[in-house]
């Protein structure tokens, strides 16, 4: 899979089938490409679609972090959390919500994506106008920078000698982002800071040999708080510039 989320590619490419730059089938190979088998998503896309809606949002929900997720019965919110992602419409209002899996005997394993769909209210078309790109930037970078200075203080440097360095920078290095063109060149920038970010913040809490337990706490919470930025900033981003490839606002440099 993708390090970005799911969700994240799907927004874009099916925003630009929407606005006829490609087949909605062929929106959904391009959006998941690395998935062998996916489940739920064509047949709502499509009466979306048909019922007018011009702009598929994204939301990437952590228990206690819903800001991004669009208001909606109890089950949206649980699946959405548990998956960490969704996308959603805002007009007429309706959510789906992904579930990954691996499938097939050990050693030829394959991906399978199944979308389930939930109900979600509408979201008022000036809640959506108004994440700015540079606010959202700015807001990361700061995030980034303050993030970087506590880390550093901590002095727990627990890569040292092992191979963690070098999984990492391949963990974070995504050469291939895989999303449709025309995309503003702003919003672009913030989805591959912040999902260069989040990955390398998913990583650095899979991985710690830090013995001091209070140095590893301090480090723990530090990392979730700057993986929920960045994942606030990937979404609002992303919800962005799939508006701009909607033509629902002008192109911000």
């Amino acid at each position: 899979m993708s390090t970005l989320p799911a969700s994240v590619r799907l927004s874009l490419w099916v925003t630009a089938a929407y606005a006829g730059h490609l087949d909605l089938d062929d929106a959904l190979t391009h959006a998941l490409p690395d998935v062998d088998h996916v489940t739920g998503a064509a047949d709502r896309l499509r009466l979306w679609q048909d019922l007018g809606e011009r702009v598929l949002c994204v939301a990437l929900p952590r228990p206690g972090q819903l800001a991004t997720l669009p208001r909606g019965n109890p089950e949206l919110i649980g699946a959405a959390t548990d998956a960490g992602e969704c996308v959603f419409v805002p007009a007429i209002g309706g959510a789906l919500v992904p579930v990954i899996e691996e499938f097939g005997p050990e050693g030829d394993t394959g991906t399978q994506v199944t979308w389930s769909a939930y109900d979600a209210d509408p979201v008022p078309a000036h809640l959506l106008e108004a994440m700015d790109e540079s606010e959202i930037e700015r807001t990361l970078r700061e995030h980034l920078v303050d993030a970087t200075q506590e880390l550093d203080a901590l002095d727990a440097k627990p890569w040292a000698g092992s191979p963690l360095r070098a999984m990492a920078d391949e963990r974070t290095a995504m050469r291939e982002w895989g999303l449709p063109p025309g995309l503003p060149g702003r919003a672009l920038r913030i989805i591959q800071l912040a999902g260069t970010v989040a990955a390398a913040c998913d990583f650095a809490l899979e991985h710690s040999q830090i013995h001091d337990a209070t140095t590893d706490a301090r480090r723990h919470r530090l990392l979730l708080d700057l993986l929920g930025g960045a994942e606030t900033a990937l979404a609002h981003a992303t919800t962005a510039a799939a508006q701009s490839l909607a033509g629902l606002r002008r192109t911000r440099s």
